[in-house]
């Protein structure tokens, strides 16, 4: 079993590095017409050149898995702003691609929390569309879509969970098949559980992601020895191996917060579960340490007896 490990957005010890740099709608509104689009270009060119300096930081440190930030371009989606993101940085999303392929870093996207398509309002629905598209064109102006996927939650409850989980899978017909073919789903910490995400993934053939901090946290009856070789084979028609997301908690009073770093004894249950299966996997660490807590935890798994480490950032056991 080979595991990879990777982290999210920014590469913590780089010198001001953020790729999130961003530009308010009423900041933007405030400045002058003719100062606008130059504006959001500047900040665009400072996040594109930030996300190229991580890569270079994850291939110097063999580090396979990586997520963008979501906000690489500022204003992308608000419907008084859109505006062209990608044909004036052509060359530099090229170059980000090419970096990509030729190091054979998996890369991902993870809108935010309001990217969902359970909403009974049909203008949410149209918002995360819209934010899907987004990220796709990103990811099809790197040309790596072919080894990406652009994460979500299924969304709220509404007070009836039954009738949204019809409403989700209606609203998701708004996609174009060919973008939601680079979808995954993910169970969440208070509403959508393993069963009822993968029950879900399974319906719309779309690919679950794991996150185990989540299932400890809104469990219910599962017993996840039931449930991840189904999780699992939900990637079956994606050239790339399953994905996990990990973190632990911040405490036990706050524990659906996430912890600077990875308690491994938190997650060892889950590495055991998923050994039995002797199935290649990539886990997407969360921690609030990010690039820090991720070389932390290999360090730590790596101690344990059978792993080996095999490059700064995968294991075999």
């Amino acid at each position: 079993m080979k595991i990879r490990f990777g982290y999210v957005a920014n590469a913590l010890g780089l010198w001001d590095a953020s790729p999130s740099k961003t530009l308010t709608f009423k900041r933007y509104s405030a400045l002058p017409k003719h100062e606008r689009l130059a504006t959001l270009q500047a900040v665009t060119a400072q996040n594109l050149q930030h996300t190229k300096r991580i890569l270079y930081y994850n291939i110097a440190h063999e580090i396979e898995l990586y997520r963008f930030s979501s906000m690489l371009v500022p204003l992308a989606t608000h419907p008084d702003v859109r505006w062209d993101f990608i044909t004036p940085f052509k060359n530099e999303w090229e170059e980000l691609g090419q970096l990509i392929k030729r190091y054979k870093i998996r890369t991902s996207f993870h809108p935010g929390q309001y990217t969902l398509f359970t909403s009974p309002r049909k203008e949410v629905t149209l918002n995360a569309a819209a934010d899907i598209e987004y990220h796709y064109k990103m990811l099809e102006a790197m040309d790596i879509l072919e080894t990406s996927i652009m994460n979500i939650h299924i969304g709220g409850a509404y007070g009836d969970k039954e009738h949204s989980l019809v409403r989700f899978h209606k609203n998701l017909r708004s996609l174009p098949d060919d973008i939601k073919y680079f979808m995954t789903l993910e169970n969440d910490d208070k509403t959508y559980n393993i069963k009822e995400t993968l029950d879900a993934c399974e319906k719309e053939e779309i690919p679950m992601i794991l996150d185990y901090h989540h299932y400890m946290a809104n469990k219910g009856d599962a017993e996840l020895e039931d449930y991840l070789t189904r999780v699992f084979n939900t990637w079956n028609h994606r050239d790339i191996p399953p994905k996990v997301h990990i973190s632990s908690p911040k405490s036990e009073s706050a524990f659906r917060s996430h912890a600077d770093y990875v308690d491994v004894e938190f997650i060892l249950p889950f590495l055991k579960i998923a050994k039995a299966l002797n199935r290649d996997f990539d886990i997407m660490i969360e921690a609030k340490q990010k690039n820090l807590a991720m070389l932390q935890l290999v360090d730590d798994i790596a101690k344990i007896r059978g792993v080996k480490r095999t490059s700064g950032a995968s294991i075999v056991w």
